[in-house]
């Protein structure tokens, strides 16, 4: 295994932020990791453990409102009630569509994809088993949408439509709304109201590593300790992890594969080579012409667009919500998602702003306190914020050198509002912008999910139509990255889905 920085974990990483304060650098909560992958990787008896957030969601609102969210419905009720009693008596239908919707549909993600179109032939030739297959798959996913019964319909416009007018439909308070419409939009490159931020929101809900559905916990030590673990049953394995080695080339004969080469001039020869990085990563590390044009013209249109930043904080206490002024250190407002955001018509006009290349005044934040839960963190009293931003246009660090140091301001002042002094707790910070992750992290556009997940690079279609099984025209060379299905967040699945490629090629 040859991973290009000195850190094992490609995104998936804890660092020192300084002395004191670890991060979680770029993916900071889990809940989509597969438990098929946790229980074959051993990843619990090599440190694992996730921790839970309860309350998972805290909103601070305007005119002294907020809102709590978490595991008791009885609460999450009592707490919109005060808010809106018709939207406290539609959110447990809500949250049960839902969830029956999300419970149809991991069954496809947990198993490989198929190809559903009926391609030609000259795009890839496939054998009589494999289309058998790809029948039955096609059968079964039939079966999946046809148990949804009446709810159909409405579960084809969540799958295939926007956020925001769904959320319209079922909420009449603006602060649950934008609570909501920010899980949809959580690096995405388009606004509540585009088509597919139906699915990205339902993608936030799917996933049961926090211990149930939809419901995301902290990892202790950072996220950081779950490709750690994976390293260590790797070694105890057999497996020789090289850090430090940056692969430049994959080195192919006669539509074969046959090894890579290094950076620093070492080559390793392999019938078999597995790329966890975005398609398009991939695609530089061939030639020109060792792919067919057909199907790297197919590459190169793979939306990677991003607005999303990272930023990580180093805190000498916890911030102090003026909903809650009698709250020491970290309460229970501390411990999930934090959700500093403008109401629907704010989250476009941030949007507008992002088009118009600049991030926004306003800027939507999903902030995250895991040492309010976790202790190995930070010193005792101190914390560690991270915090992710939306929308923050790729490559404004050509135009602004200082823009992280104004996207920061911008930010400690959004939170202001809701905690004031927050920014006189500040003793380090990190701002990854979109090009930073692309630098840093190898992620195109700075796209946390290699790749936009919209329903035409999702699934069947994901990496490319036709080449969804993780193969490539160049055989012994697979795609076991996120930009494979199917898609963003920490699971695993695609590497596990790739793996069992490789083994059933013998």
């Amino acid at each position: 295994m040859l991973e290009r920085h000195e850190n094992l974990g490609g995104a998936c990483v804890s660092e020192e932020l300084q002395p004191g304060y670890t991060v979680s650098t770029a993916s900071y909560v889990v809940s989509l990791l597969a438990d098929e992958v946790v229980r074959d990787l051993e990843l619990a008896r090599h440190g694992y453990q996730v921790l839970a957030r309860q309350p998972s969601s805290f909103t601070p609102w305007g005119e002294g409102q907020s809102l709590l969210l978490g595991a008791d419905q009885d609460e999450n009720q009592r707490q919109i009630a005060a808010i809106s009693p018709a939207d406290a008596e539609a959110w447990p239908k809500y949250e049960a569509w839902l969830g029956r919707v999300a419970e149809q549909l991991e069954a496809l993600l947990e198993g490989p994809a198929s190809g559903l179109l009926p391609l030609p032939a000259q795009w890839r030739r496939r054998s009589l088993g494999a289309q058998i297959k790809d029948l039955i798959a096609a059968w079964r996913l039939r079966g999946q949408l046809k148990a949804l019964g009446s709810e159909l319909p409405e579960a084809m416009e969540l799958l295939l439509g926007a956020a925001r007018p769904m959320l319209e439909r079922w909420f009449e308070s603006d602060i649950l709304r934008a609570t909501l419409a920010s899980d949809a939009i959580i690096g995405a490159h388009a606004p509540p109201s585009a088509a597919g931020t139906g699915y990205v929101l339902l993608h936030h809900v799917m996933g049961r590593a926090g211990g149930a559905r939809g419901v995301w916990g902290y990892v202790r030590g950072g996220m950081g300790t779950i490709t750690q673990a994976m390293a260590a049953t790797a070694r105890e394995r057999g497996a020789v992890l090289h850090a430090g080695a940056e692969v430049t080339r994959v080195l192919q004969h006669g539509g074969a594969v046959q090894g890579v080469a290094l950076a620093d001039g070492r080559r390793f020869s392999a019938r078999r080579v597995l790329i966890n990085a975005t398609p398009a990563v991939a695609g530089q590390l061939l030639g020109a012409t060792d792919l067919p044009a057909p199907y790297r013209d197919a590459l190169d249109r793979i939306d990677y667009r991003s607005a999303s930043a990272k930023i990580n904080l180093a805190l000498t206490g916890a911030p102090r919500f003026t909903v809650a002024p009698h709250v020491g250190d970290a309460g229970p407002m501390h411990r999930g998602t934090i959700h500093i955001c403008p109401n629907l018509a704010g989250i476009e006009q941030g949007w507008a702003d992002a088009m118009g290349g600049r991030f926004s005044d306003r800027p939507i934040i999903e902030m995250t306190i895991p040492s309010a839960v976790d202790d190995s963190l930070a010193p005792v009293g101190a914390h560690v914020a991270q915090l992710f931003v939306q929308y923050v246009p790729y490559g404004m660090s050509r135009s602004m050198p200082d823009v992280r140091e104004r996207l920061l301001a911008a930010c400690i002042a959004a939170i202001e509002t809701h905690a004031p002094g927050m920014g006189g707790l500040v003793v380090g910070a990190q701002v990854l912008l979109p090009e930073d992750l692309e630098s840093r992290f190898g992620l195109t556009g700075g796209n946390i999910f290699h790749g936009a997940m919209n329903l035409h690079q999702l699934f069947s279609l994901r990496p490319v139509p036709g080449w969804a099984d993780h193969r490539t025209p160049i055989k012994g060379l697979y795609l076991c990255g996120a930009g494979c299905h199917p898609g963003g967040g920490v699971s695993g699945l695609p590497g596990r889905h790739a793996a069992a490629a490789v083994l059933a090629d013998g």
